[in-house]
């Protein structure tokens, strides 16, 4: 019986797809199923590929061998059937190992009849065509290939015989794919090591010290989608008094994202010194080398403040990320919209900076899309209005948990499917 599935194709394409095709199964009638499925799963070794009841009321379980695609399907015909005459007669069905002595031994260790032992066979395939004539001139055919093998068969309990060969031709295929197999899987080793040594090294990228505030507490959490991303956050010691509040998303996503991640990351702390004084002329800076340095369809949505911890004031530029929400003591909300437009592609750019005050009770979050855009089973957003319900009921705990208490929501919402990196600061006014 023969299984094939097709993809849908366009019918004005110019290329027809390859459709799918591959053998699915060939039947063994038997006389008691039970009996059958115990010598073909004990003593051949094979598997159950499936077990149902067909529409007439029959019993069919399908066995495959380890390696390979095809199944057996064992049924066991009404003894008044014609299917019930052909139990115990030779099918067509051979199997192909690489080692015919080594499987009959071991077979024939756990009982399993042959009706020879393996024999040595070379098939001379002749070529029958003739020469052919080309423009006056003979053609000789080519000389006929020579197959070599080693062949038995074997039965199962109703005698149903079955071919058990090695071919040198398949041998010499078998060991090319494994040596393709081989070479794929150290590839992949190589390639799952290297992703493993670049989350490291962006993990590194993450502050590994936090500036000490006396009227802020402050924290930020990133749960990447993947073994690396393109979200990135900071904490950036400004000196006399003052701090860095950075969030970024970079374009894209997976090792791409990573490295134009790196690249941010290295234009904002190599350059930093200027932010207190000048922070649009370091914003500009770091806008004129992420251009230079990256691809022209590459960018960064960037949200950058200058916290004064005496003043509780916050200076900010928001280049076009989400808007920042500030929870307020009493309840309202106030909302940090873009400034200015996104990093890294335009040459001329240009911002402002806006400011306001962090104070007592106030909650301000600062968060990527991968937390507003989370989808849950139906395809709804978790959305601004989710955020603010969970940074609400959650505002009395300390700036770590809530952040963690509000990416632990966005992640049961989603049912774990995450699609995009997760990233967050939460800063509370002490």
């Amino acid at each position: 019986m023969d299984d094939s599935a097709a993809r849908p194709t366009d019918g004005n394409s110019q290329q027809q797809e390859k459709l799918y095709l591959r053998l699915q199964s060939a039947n063994v009638f038997v006389r008691n199923l039970e009996k059958s499925l115990q010598f073909y799963l004990e003593k051949l070794g094979f598997e159950v590929a499936f077990d149902v009841i067909t529409q007439s009321g029959q019993r069919w379980v399908g066995v495959a061998p380890p390696d390979g695609t095809a199944v057996l399907i064992l049924i066991e015909p009404l003894p008044e059937s014609q299917e019930y005459q052909l139990i115990g007669r030779p099918t067509q069905i051979t199997f192909v190992t690489e080692d015919v002595a080594a499987k009959y031994a071991e077979w024939q260790r756990r009982g399993v009849r042959f009706q020879h032992t393996p024999r040595l066979r070379r098939i001379k395939y002749q070529q029958l065509s003739s020469a052919r004539q080309s423009e006056g001139s003979i053609v000789a055919a080519q000389p006929a290939p020579v197959w070599g093998g080693v062949f038995t068969r074997f039965e199962d309990p109703d005698h149903n015989s079955f071919g058990l060969v090695s071919l040198d031709e398949i041998n010499h295929a078998i060991e090319a794919q494994r040596r393709v197999a081989a070479e794929r899987a150290e590839a992949e080793r190589r390639a799952a090591r290297e992703l493993e040594i670049a989350k490291e090294v962006q993990l590194k990228l993450f502050p590994q010290s936090m500036p000490l505030l006396n009227t802020i507490e402050y924290a930020g959490v990133c749960i990447q989608a993947h073994q690396v991303g393109g979200d990135y956050y900071d904490f950036l010691s400004l000196g006399h008094g003052h701090m860095g509040m950075v969030l970024a998303d970079i374009s894209g996503k997976g090792i791409a994202a990573a490295l134009l991640m790196a690249n941010l990351q290295a234009n904002l702390r190599t350059q930093f010194a200027v932010a207190l004084e000048e922070p649009e002329r370091f914003l500009r800076s770091v806008n004129q080398l992420f251009y230079e340095n990256t691809a022209d369809n590459a960018y960064a949505s960037l949200f950058f403040g200058s916290y004064d911890d005496e003043k509780r004031l916050l200076r900010y530029a928001n280049c076009g990320h989400l808007c920042g929400l500030l929870l307020r003591s009493r309840g309202e909300l106030q909302r940090l919209d873009s400034t200015c437009t996104v990093l890294g592609l335009f040459p001329d750019w240009a911002c402002s900076i806006l400011e306001c005050s962090i104070d007592c009770g106030d909650t301000l979050a600062l968060y990527t899309d991968g937390v507003t855009e989370s989808l849950n089973d139906v395809d709804q957003e978790f959305g601004e209005d989710r955020l603010v319900d969970a940074l609400r009921r959650k505002r009395s705990l300390p700036a770590q948990d809530l952040a963690l208490s509000v990416v632990e929501e966005v992640q049961t919402f989603s049912a774990k499917k995450q699609h995009d990196d997760i990233t967050l600061i939460i800063a509370k006014g002490k």
